[in-house]
């Protein structure tokens, strides 16, 4: 970037946490060390995350947000190139999220929203209904970059996905209601219990002269290990976000590099936490153990390192198919792993949680 242009900036509204990383503290390091400016707005401020056998802390409300809103807006400081959210945990929340997107779009006409709609996954909400259905008719016609996993497209379009045709079915109908990019983060297919599938769909141009020669969608396949951390979704959309910025044209390499900075983060949180990454306990010592390892792997998130690539997808008849075949090819070269990850609600219990253990998307 020359020197004295303006760096981009994103207003990241998502959970904090004092000790430990999700929310916006898997984003605003990530986002900053690749070049972004932050400013950062907690949906909720606790002790530690929610998978801990104790926490502490307040959740904000859509008054909150509102007041400081106006006080940035008062002080033309709603300049903002990227709006970036996640877990929100009311109704009243939600709507002043519509209200504010509308706000910065008045000042920034050409803002980036990356939404993460953070639903449930696996058959079941950990939101109330009242919200899931807010996020499809006010949240999803206002972002441009859309993050579920397949439990949320599946919400928020209504329809079961079964196969790589279906997903990009899903994709479509979600492009309809406004969003240009959807990436449909965790895929589990019938017949693949070894694999996650990421399904990744555009209606941006694609550089032709990029890897995929312009393909507007494409599938990963990633080898699937079971453990359980927090925080990977929030910390994927960040890096995608920034990639994607980084990359306008190239959505294919945005979702490679996202992909390998957070596989590379996992795999040393994996190698320090050694017997307990697989502790079914859920102990304190074993929670502080499995918090992700974002400093000690800055320069991978910088540099990422790719062992995982896109494979074009192609709407029309048979189309889904061909590529589903191709990917599966593919497959049997790729290395790496997957993890679940687990979200809570203010109010759940720690069983309703581990009843609902969310798939995050590498």
């Amino acid at each position: 970037m020359a020197s004295g242009e303006p760096l981009p900036r994103v207003l990241s509204v998502q959970s904090h946490v004092v000790h430990g990383y999700v929310g916006n503290k898997c984003a605003v390091f990530p986002l900053q060390v690749l070049g972004l400016e932050v400013d950062p707005i907690h949906s909720v401020q606790f002790s530690n995350h929610t998978g801990y056998p104790l926490f502490k802390g307040a959740v904000f409300d859509g008054e909150q947000l509102r007041a400081l809103a106006a006080g940035l807006e008062a002080n033309k400081l709603l300049n903002h190139t990227h709006l970036l959210t996640g877990y929100i945990g009311s109704l009243s929340l939600l709507e002043a999220i519509a209200d504010l997107c509308a706000a910065m779009k008045a000042h920034s006409p050409h803002l980036t929203y990356v939404c993460d709609p953070v639903l449930g996954d696996e058959g079941r909400l950990y939101v109330a209904r009242e919200l899931a259905d807010a996020y499809a008719a006010t949240i999803v016609p206002l972002a441009s970059v859309l993050v579920p996993n397949q439990f949320e497209a599946e919400t928020l379009t209504g329809g079961s996905i079964g196969s790589l045709a279906e997903a990009l079915e899903a994709c479509d109908k979600l492009h309809a209601r406004g969003p240009h990019t959807v990436v449909i983060t965790s895929m589990s297919l019938p017949g693949e219990p070894d694999t996650i599938t990421l399904v990744a769909s555009t209606r941006q141009p694609q550089d032709a002269a990029g890897r995929l020669g312009g393909a507007q969608a494409m599938c990963m396949r990633i080898d699937r290990i079971r453990a359980y951390f927090t925080g990977t979704g929030d910390l994927f959309a960040a890096l995608l976000l920034a990639w994607m910025h980084h990359h306008p044209g190239d959505l294919a390499l945005a979702v490679e590099k996202a992909v390998g900075g957070l596989q590379a983060v996992l795999a040393e949180t994996v190698r320090h936490c050694g017997a307990a990454t697989l502790a079914a306990e859920r102990t304190a010592e074993v929670c502080a153990l499995r918090e992700l390892r974002l400093i000690q792997c800055q320069g991978q998130l910088q540099d990422p390192p790719i062992r995982y690539r896109c494979r074009p997808l192609e709407r029309g008849p048979g189309g889904a198919a061909a590529a589903a075949a191709a990917a599966a090819a593919a497959a049997a070269a790729a290395a790496g792993g997957e993890v679940q990850e687990q979200e809570q609600a203010p109010g759940q219990t720690q069983e309703q949680v581990q009843g609902q253990e969310r798939l995050a998307q590498v």
